[in-house]
């Protein structure tokens, strides 16, 4: 008795920790995407474009590092740190295959508010160096980025925090506008801080609410302390970047490997200040004495968090949206999937493990990633290898880079930040779509520009969820359409073998952001399931059973499926009777759930369309110009789909 109660109870403790074992397996594999990829990397194909990627991202990284650590308002060298920690950490816990994380410009600008306001310029006396410091640098300095580094630790523990909390799905309250609207009002504030560096004008560090023009109205006053010699190299500068990056991209497809002109630019500049002493004869101010190495880890000063916790709050959230936006960009074009949460553990410990090495808050950049889609980059393996180049730089050529002048590092922040500053273009697109959009995006901007990034953002998503509560109540949820009768006419005018290619699929809901990725999945999903069960049916009446799709947030979309046979592909026509309002997500759901039934071959036809609604579409994707695609009822796009059946049956009788 006493072996098999033992017997007994070993199989019952094997039936409970079996699973767990296989959970915590699971659990490590979501937790740890490089575990999915790592073992299945594929040298022969993916090494030497990711090699010659990861070259090219070390270029990027390291300039944007010094340049983003002035920004910051600490030394150069903490900014080369920051473009290493952090790239290693999100290569392990990301899941974007081609987000290159580091150094950020919005992060780097609002981290900078609570260095100047903590440890102001007023202490520049504290210039003492001593062994104890960090690598030798002056104890002013080592407070600077003590500074920075708490706004990094407390803004990844933030994020952390929304990890566990589950909150990457609230991402859907930051629609394409707002994030848009944020990024180049940010961005606009890059370059104004630059100003003074491009001019070579001293300046006191001016923030806070309409600093913006507080700064504008200061160099206006003070025009005449502008240093002809800068802002001769700053134009330079600018025109030789802008000059050879369009170069590159316009001749990408001929030649294997873009010119690194960040680079030559600044060896360039550094040999050229050192042949002239432009420190001394011109009075250009120069980065400086950039020490060797990486100090011994510390932790960042935890007596001033609650100092900086605006700011971290500002780096936890425009941060995760910019890098999110990347990282969902990535996975579209490249066709695999991004878990919002996972992004938040991942930046999350980006944050906060390299703050104990001295790192800047860090997040995903637009040039950086734009770098890896044009050089051809496969995995995470690429950013992998431009650390080991930034190591290089640390070790050993970080000390040669004394003579860069200080204009032509703001040159390369401002060139870097073209891509949001032209996304100028997109309010265009909101006007022809939705002037509500349209809008929200100015809106969003002049906030942006008058207060802060975060403050821009925070009114963008307040503004957006009013708008759309309050026109919500007013629209129709119910559609009037009688499907049953749609079915009689159906039945009375076609033959049966036309009734079984036809799904039809109403639309009872306005469509926009709230609901544009649910209506993606259920309707694609219809989709995939009616190729799936493309198989002959012995009953024809099985074809005129009618199926409920999924709510879509609160509202119904009524399909009347039916089986295709084996041998023809079936047509979906999408009934818009019930699609009181839309807005620019929607609408852009729309078209490329109509871009992806077209790469599939499936016809998708729109019955019941508004003007405003065929507008947007037609704006929104490149449509179908041989073929009518939007009709005035079902029974049109139903006689339609007839007609074109019969026609091809005629072609084919021709043949033979």
């Amino acid at each position: 008795m006493t072996g098999a109660r033992r017997k007994k109870k070993s199989m019952l403790w094997r039936r409970v920790h079996a699973p767990h074992c296989k959970d915590i397996k699971q659990w490590c594999r979501r937790r740890l995407p490089i575990l999915e990829w790592a073992p299945h990397y594929n040298l022969q194909e993916n090494l030497l474009p990711d090699a010659v990627s990861g070259i090219m991202l070390a270029v990027q990284q390291v300039t944007q590092g010094l340049s983003f650590a002035i920004l910051s308002s600490v030394h150069p060298v903490f900014g080369l740190y920051g473009s290493l920690f952090p790239a290693i950490i999100y290569a392990i816990f990301g899941m974007g295959r081609h987000v290159a994380t580091g150094t950020f410009a919005l992060t780097s600008l609002i981290s900078a508010n609570a260095v100047e306001r903590l440890v102001p310029q007023s202490n520049w006396n504290l210039t003492t160096q001593s062994n104890a410091s960090v690598l030798g640098l002056s104890e002013f300095e080592a407070r600077r980025i003590g500074v920075a580094a708490a706004v990094s630790f407390l803004g990844g523990v933030i994020q952390l925090a929304m990890f566990v909390l589950q909150l990457g799905s609230a991402t859907f309250l930051l629609t394409e506008p707002v994030i848009s609207a944020m990024t180049t009002g940010a961005a606009t504030h890059v370059v104004t801080s630059q100003v003074k560096y491009l001019l070579g004008m001293k300046m006191p560090y001016i923030s806070g609410p309409l600093g913006f023009f507080y700064i504008y109205a200061y160099v206006f006053e003070n025009i005449k302390l502008v240093r002809l010699e800068a802002l001769l190299l700053s134009l330079l500068s600018i025109v030789v970047l802008v000059l050879v990056k369009e170069l590159n991209e316009q001749f990408k497809r001929k030649i294997k490997v873009v010119l690194p002109v960040d680079l030559v630019l600044i060896i360039a500049a550094s040999f050229a200040c050192y042949c002239t002493n432009m420190e001394n004869t011109y009075g250009l101010e120069v980065v400086g004495h950039i020490p060797k190495g990486i100090p011994s880890p510390r932790a960042p000063p935890m007596n001033i968090l609650s100092a900086v916790l605006t700011e971290a709050f500002g780096v936890a959230l425009v941060g995760y949206v910019a890098s999110l936006a990347l990282a969902q960009g990535s996975a579209k074009k490249f066709k695999y999937s991004v878990d919002d949460n996972q992004e938040l553990l991942a930046h999350g410990l980006s944050n906060v493990i390299p703050s104990f090495f001295f790192c800047i808050p860090s997040a995903a950049a637009m040039g950086r990633t734009a770098g890896l889609y044009s050089t051809g980059a496969k995995t995470q393996v690429a950013c992998l290898i431009s650390c080991v180049f930034v190591l290089i730089v640390i070790y050993a050529i970080g000390p040669l880079l004394y003579w860069l002048p200080m204009c032509v590092l703001a040159s390369v922040i401002v060139v870097g930040l073209k891509g949001m500053l032209i996304q100028f273009r997109d309010l265009k697109k909101y006007w022809n779509v939705d002037k509500i959009d349209w809008g929200i995006w100015v809106s969003t901007y002049v906030f942006t520009i008058c207060f802060a990034a975060n403050v821009g953002l925070l009114f963008g998503v307040v503004c957006t969820v009013a708008i759309v509560i309050g026109r919500f109540p007013r629209a129709k949820t119910l559609s009037i359409k009688n499907m049953k009768e749609t079915e009689f006419k159906v039945k009375t005018e076609m033959d049966g073998e036309t009734l079984q290619q036809v799904k039809i699929i109403s639309i009872n809901n306005p469509l926009v952001f709230l609901n544009a990725k649910k209506f993606h999945t259920d309707l694609m999903n219809v989709i995939q399931k009616e190729n799936a069960g493309n198989q002959p049916l012995d009953d024809i009446s099985k074809c005129e059973q009618n199926t409920l799709l999924n709510s879509l947030s609160n509202g119904t979309c009524n399909e009347e499926a039916s089986q295709s046979c084996p041998t023809e592909k079936c047509s979906f026509i999408l009934d818009c009777s019930g699609l009181t309002f839309f807005d620019y997500s929607g609408v852009s759901m729309l078209a490329e759930v109509y871009m992806d039934c077209k790469s599939r071959s499936v016809d998708v036809l729109l019955a019941h369309c508004t003007a405003s609604l065929i507008k947007a579409m037609q704006y929104c994707a490149t449509l179908d110009s041989e073929r009518p695609i939007f009709f005035e009822s079902v029974s049109a796009a139903i006689s339609t789909i007839h007609s074109s059946k019969n026609l091809s049956k005629l072609s084919d009788h021709s043949e033979v």
